[in-house]
């Protein structure tokens, strides 16, 4: 799972992010570039461009709908099956597939953010004691990021 958190663990606001952090976009593309991305048909709607290149797209959706350039599943676990045992897969949100998502993942990337936002509607789900952190990277505010922010690594065994 991969996503940027306020320090309430606020992730959005009326479907859209909360932050706009240049490192942060950056580390995203680095890791999901050339592997699969999971998210929520709200999650795909809120994306400028539609489908991210150079990745497999999958939305979920019970409803269904239009989705050019990524394929729908129904289900988290239906979407997971359809995917290579050594396949790495990234959930990229929103709020209830993080939630439901929180206990079949293993790692997770959060971008945390040295803030707490005046507004926000959807909130990443609070860590149980099952998760540690294996890593660390801490950057100051600087010209091109308006608040301080970690990158951080949490793993859990399965």
């Amino acid at each position: 799972m991969i996503a940027a958190v306020a320090r309430n663990m606020a992730i959005g606001n009326k479907n859209r992010l909360i932050y706009w952090l240049p490192n942060d976009l950056k580390r995203f593309k680095e890791l999901t570039t050339g592997n699969t991305i999971i998210m929520g048909s709200n999650t795909f709607r809120s994306l400028p461009k539609g489908a991210l290149p150079n990745r497999r797209n999958i939305v979920l959706t019970r409803k269904g709908g239009t989705f050019p350039g990524a394929e729908q599943f129904a289900s988290l676990d239906e979407a997971l099956r359809s995917c290579p045992t050594d396949a790495t897969v990234y959930i990229i949100g929103g709020e209830q597939l993080y939630r439901h998502a929180l206990a079949v993942a293993d790692t997770l990337h959060l971008t945390e953010v040295d803030d707490i936002p005046k507004e926000a509607d959807a909130f990443f789900p609070v860590l149980g004691d099952e998760w540690k952190l294996t890593a660390q990277e801490k950057h100051d505010k600087d010209e091109k990021h308006e608040y301080s922010y970690s990158f951080a690594t949490y793993t859990k065994e399965l």
